[in-house]
């Protein structure tokens, strides 16, 4: 095992594979906070007591982890994103993230949740509090279970601690993955994208440099002979340029305590780049719905059910069309201080003879004249537009700058509905037929 001193302790590791067999260990946790019978109700200390976060017994932690995870459920990745994209400039990225997690929860008072929140977090992971920062933390901790219980739960009480801390754990966190991707790229999103940006970031600059664990009991792992309460300490940034490409980062821990909502956090780290440029995101969603639309000429011509409704390339690359076009024409009426025309699309709902026909090379190649044009005009559109303008939008409806992170997210949801085809999509079908 690859470790710095052997004799001291904590005992740094710095090999990603020993990083993982630690992460791995069920008797290795997160140092293990308070036993909450020890603690006021309703504290900072009750909350640390009673997160899945700090909680050493491996029963108890998998049925606190459990409510956490069954939050995290009812979290789609692809609308945070989108609100993430579609947020005011200028906020703290910390109160926005929050604020994002809790509107989509379903939370009353997001802002207040949002706040909150930031209280809580200076002294979540134990950093020491003044007295003052105590009381404020304490009195955050009982608004944010007021403000995030419901009545309709039937869960224990314990599930709210859950909310609390998942809201907490991505606050930090995820800020902090977004300043280090704004680091590396300066000048903006490379060609790779958001996506491309944050997993080299993963690697090189992670947000969390460290993980601690402590041993519950004697346990040797790897060449370390650890006692009960001895202390490991992995050294993130050393350990990640080892991992193979394919392996989960290592800024997201693993085993038993590693983080579940990794798909969340990513989402909103994304939207929160592409935030600041929307006419890229039509830009980049263009480009993406034309390159499946490429294996497009390889249909079977039979539609593909998605969300009870059925599509084709043709229905696909209409619908996309037809959404580049209904919301720009709403958003040249308000910026003309006139009421956007009501739509009379038939939409998804229905399927055309025209949709029906085969897709051939020609009709990509129109797609793509059209598609490109569409994507031209938005792009001079949204970047004629300032930042006041795009989140304080005249008339009424989203700001523009929601507007636009909508329609991208549209655009790879009508071609993801026809999604990549070629040999392996055939394939699939003749073992499905």
């Amino acid at each position: 095992m690859t470790i710095s001193d052997p004799s001291a302790l904590p005992s740094r590791v710095t090999g990603y594979a020993d990083a993982r067999a630690v992460l791995d260990q069920p008797l290795l946790v997160p140092e293990p906070a308070a036993d909450p019978a020890d603690t006021p109700a309703g504290s900072l200390a009750w909350l640390r007591a009673t997160v899945a976060r700090f909680t050493g017994d491996g029963q108890t932690h998998a049925r606190r982890r459990a409510h956490a995870v069954e939050d995290l459920a009812a979290l789609d990745p692809r609308d945070l994103r989108q609100a993430a994209a579609g947020s005011a400039v200028g906020a703290d990225d910390r109160h926005t993230v929050v604020r994002v997690l809790a509107e989509q929860l379903g939370l009353p008072e997001p802002d207040a949740v949002a706040a909150a929140v930031l209280t809580v977090s200076a002294g979540y992971f134990g950093s020491a509090l003044t007295p003052a920062q105590g009381r404020a933390a304490d009195e955050a901790v009982s608004r944010l279970l007021a403000l995030t219980a419901r009545e309709d739960d039937p869960r224990p009480p314990e599930a709210a601690a859950q909310r609390i801390g998942l809201l907490v754990q991505a606050c930090d966190a995820t800020a902090r993955l977004v300043e280090h991707a704004r680091r590396a790229a300066p000048d903006g999103l490379p060609p790779g994208g958001a996506d491309a940006l944050l997993a080299e970031v993963l690697r090189q600059d992670p947000p969390v440099t460290a993980l601690r664990r402590r041993a519950l009991a004697d346990v040797r792992v790897g060449a370390l002979d650890l006692r009960a309460g001895d202390v490991v300490l992995i050294d993130v940034t050393a350990a990640e340029p080892d991992a193979p490409a394919e392996c989960t980062p290592l800024a997201f821990g693993a085993g038993p305590h590693h983080c579940p909502g990794r798909a969340q956090a990513m989402a909103l780290a994304a939207g929160l780049l592409e935030r600041d440029d929307p006419a890229r995101q039509i830009t980049e969603a263009v480009a993406r719905v034309l390159d499946l639309a490429a294996t497009w000429t390889a249909w079977d011509g039979r539609p593909l059910a998605v969300d009870g409704r059925v599509y084709t390339p043709h229905k696909a690359i209409r619908r996309v069309a037809d959404h580049l076009v209904d919301h720009l024409a709403e958003l040249e009426a308000r910026l003309a201080g006139q009421e956007p025309q009501p739509d009379h699309w038939h939409a998804s709902a229905t399927t055309t003879p025209a949709d029906l026909a085969p897709f051939t090379a020609e009709d990509l190649d129109e797609a793509r004249s059209r598609l490109v044009r569409l994507d031209g005009i938005w792009a001079d559109r949204l970047r004629a537009l300032s930042d006041a303008q795009l989140d304080r939008s005249p008339g009424r409806g989203w700001s523009f700058r929601l507007l636009a992170a909508h329609v991208a997210g549209s655009l790879d949801y009508y071609a993801g509905a026809v999604g990549r085809l070629g040999a392996t999509t055939d394939l699939f079908r003749k073992e499905q037929s």
